[in-house]
């Protein structure tokens, strides 16, 4: 790595502590020293009432630096059924907790008329709610016996779409078989949030740990050092089957990687 030193944030998901809930995402956040939280929205119900997480915030005194909007299949209920009322939310939150950034997913492709001005939907919200809106990188659904399920309009690779802001997600990157070091280069200053993460190309999303896939998590970290990258980079990985005890050893050795590699740490080199 060369000497360049990028002032990213290095924000805990609240995912990445599932299945315990938000209440505890703040709580391991604070105790090993990330500089805040994403909170996903719909993970849980506390995650939904802006109230509750505006209390553990100030409990915990650790920022909220990004909303994930409740964009997946199993939140689809999460503050109605109104995609954009629930993006527009999702902002509304973002102002009332001090996070700049909102990531949101594209439409499902059944999610005709919010897909069908979806590009230039997020750039108005966005001026109107003075937040950045970044589109997150998807993957193609793969079926069982081959081929590929389109089920995201207009599509699952914002690459060449016209969005002002997009968050690189490693994981969907190596699901969609893509690499996440050439999305960053040909993204350029549109990045604008990254999901720290990693994954080996499976069909199914692993949200691995930096390190243990083919993304090369460290070269794109060191990339964003290069670039003197000031946005967040929020960790967002699977420890389902840890134990708590388990779950703290590997989120702090995973916070120690992304502050090494943006070269954020003495003797860092």
């Amino acid at each position: 790595m060369n000497g360049s030193r990028s002032e990213a944030k290095v924000a805990l998901s609240t995912s990445s502590v599932y299945p315990e809930n938000t209440a505890a995402g703040f709580e391991v956040a604070s105790l090993l020293g990330y500089d805040g939280v994403e909170v996903m929205v719909g993970i849980d119900p506390l995650a939904a009432d802006v109230d509750a997480v505006e209390r553990l915030r100030d409990y915990h005194q650790i920022p909220v630096l990004a909303i994930h909007a409740p964009c997946l299949l199993v939140t689809q209920r999460v503050w109605g059924t109104d995609p954009w009322a629930k993006l527009e939310r999702a902002t509304q939150a973002a102002h009332r907790l001090g996070a700049d950034i909102v990531v949101v997913h594209p439409p499902f492709r059944w999610q005709r008329s919010y897909a069908t001005r979806f590009v230039e939907g997020v750039r108005a919200l966005a001026s109107a709610a003075e937040v950045t809106i970044a589109v997150e990188n998807m993957f193609p659904w793969r079926a069982p016996g081959g081929g590929h399920f389109q089920a995201y309009r207009p599509s699952w690779d914002p690459t060449d779409l016209d969005y002002d802001h997009l968050t690189l997600d490693l994981s969907h990157a190596a699901t969609a078989r893509q690499d996440s070091l050439d999305l960053l280069r040909r993204w350029d200053d549109r990045l604008a949030h990254v999901h720290l993460t990693d994954g080996n190309g499976s069909a199914k999303d692993e949200h691995l740990l930096p390190g243990q896939g083919t993304q090369r998590p460290d070269l794109v970290l060191a990339e964003l050092a290069r670039r003197g990258y000031r946005g967040h980079v929020a960790l967002e990985v699977n420890t389902n089957d840890l134990d708590r005890p388990r779950r703290e050893e590997v989120l702090r050795s995973a916070l120690t990687f992304a502050r090494r590699h943006l070269n954020q740490l003495e003797g860092a080199a």
